[in-house]
């Protein structure tokens, strides 16, 4: 199981995919724990079980166990958090935004990996639930940090391309059992 088995499942339609999907792990100029932890976060956001089973070995690989852990814990915490603060603000009444939240989220607090690595994973996750609330508070924590806007659009790169890959070959697989 590999980046080059899950593109050579692509199909010929999607030869686009295939090669943005080699280029945007492949090529990445983020460092190996930044780029393994946004590509397995964003393979559980993804919510394909073929993207995941073929990018979780080698995000695995190249992870150490505590940026595997919050990796998932960044697809964990996030798949909560959008859709609450994302219905927070969708919501044309306002009231609810001065609510306090009450959900556990000290994940956030001690991930057990650098806070940037952290907050661009999740960054990158809410890019993919569509979450414009939590994506302006990532991207803003980020920036303060020093982040430039081309590694951040990297993460979201990262994160468009495995949610389509995800969505093609999940179609595949649907279209194929028929």
């Amino acid at each position: 199981m590999s980046l080059d088995s899950l593109k050579s499942a692509i199909p010929d339609y999607a030869k686009d995919l295939k090669l943005n999907l080699g280029s945007v792990i492949g090529n990445s100029d983020l460092p190996a724990q930044q780029l393994w932890g946004t590509v397995l976060a964003t393979a559980i956001a993804s919510r394909s079980p073929i993207v995941l089973r073929e990018l979780e070995p080698e995000a695995k690989a190249n992870l150490t166990p505590e940026a595997y852990s919050a990796a998932k814990s960044a697809a964990a915490i996030m798949a909560m958090n959008n859709v609450f603060y994302r219905t927070r603000h969708l919501l044309s009444d306002h009231e609810y935004g001065t609510l306090r939240a009450g959900l556990r989220m000290n994940v956030i607090g001690n991930p057990g990996v650098d806070k940037v690595d952290f907050e661009l994973w999740s960054f990158a996750v809410s890019a993919i639930n569509g979450c414009g609330m939590c994506l302006d508070s990532h991207e803003q924590v980020l920036r303060k940090a020093g982040v430039d806007r081309e590694t951040i659009q990297e993460a979201f790169k990262i994160a468009a391309v495995v949610e389509a890959v995800g969505a093609t070959l999940d179609a595949e697989a649907v279209l194929a059992a028929q």
